[in-house]
């Protein structure tokens, strides 16, 4: 399987892959539906902002339950985050690193099969291979969730210098570390969606098998793991494994980046493996 993953790298073309991508981009942001589903996202993260985000940081601030917050904090393991300057920002990356990789599901839901419903995937064919396709789906959605990080980052940037202009420069820096470390973060959950749409006949049926992924497999090596103990390795499959413990920082290196790395280069191995012998 890898050498047939080497030869198929071999074939792609960078500039076909590059364009399927951009094309991702041009139906988001240069399409009445795109142009309403970023709209849309846009509100509910100013609603995030505004209340979530404005009245945690009021609480955190607040000397009068200060002690109560350094307790609950400690107790789930989140200490290390009021040590920030940027209240803002703590409170941004926790809510962050669980709601994007959940939220790709959703969003990344339809990268093939919406074209193999219409029969447009078949005529894509006829102009890219078919590991083009798949890595060029990727990279787009990828790029999706790059600029919608971004903009949800950038506000927040905003929030906190509105707050303490001094923070800018340290707090600019800080969000670009966030940034990259939530791109990896996501980057497993869009390749698994890419893998599901190889076989998936709807976009509601592929977040249906992803949920179900989620849900019955933790069950089932929940189940077989209380059994083995040493069958608990088989967490590792599941993308997002490593979330809480970056949530609280307490990830090393391999764990926050290297680990979302090796899944998301095995579920496109298996993807385009799939895609490949799948009849369009």
């Amino acid at each position: 399987m890898i050498f047939n993953w080497g030869y198929s790298l071999m074939q792609l073309h960078a500039k076909r892959s590059l364009d399927i991508a951009l094309f991702e981009l041009v139906r988001l942001f240069l399409t009445k539906r795109g142009l309403f589903a970023v709209a849309a996202f846009s509100i509910c993260w100013l609603i995030v902002l505004r209340y979530a985000i404005g009245e945690a940081v009021n609480l955190l601030n607040s000397p009068n339950i200060a002690g109560f917050i350094d307790q609950v904090f400690g107790a789930i393991g989140l200490s290390k985050l009021l040590t920030w300057p940027q209240a803002e920002l703590a409170v941004y990356w926790l809510i962050a690193v669980y709601s994007f990789p959940s939220f790709c599901l959703f969003l990344c839901a339809d990268q093939t099969v919406g074209d193999r419903q219409r029969g447009t995937l078949r005529f894509l064919s006829l102009r890219a291979t078919r590991a083009e396709i798949i890595l060029g789906r990727f990279i787009g959605q990828l790029l999706i969730l790059i600029v919608l990080l971004s903009i949800t980052l950038a506000a927040t940037l905003a929030m906190f210098t509105y707050r303490e202009p001094s923070l800018f420069f340290a707090g600019l820096s800080h969000s670009l570390i966030l940034l990259g470390y939530l791109v990896v973060a996501v980057m497993p959950f869009i390749a698994l969606m890419s893998l599901i749409n190889t076989f998936s006949r709807s976009a509601r049926l592929a977040f249906i098998v992803a949920i179900l992924f989620f849900v019955g497999g933790k069950i089932i090596v929940g189940l077989l793991a209380w059994q083995l103990p040493a069958l608990e390795v088989l967490n590792y499959i599941f993308p997002g494994y490593q979330l809480a413990d970056m949530a609280a920082q307490n990830a090393g290196l391999m764990l926050a980046v290297g680990l979302p790395l090796i899944q998301t280069m095995i579920l496109l191995i298996f993807a385009e493996r799939i895609f490949a012998r799948s009849s369009l």
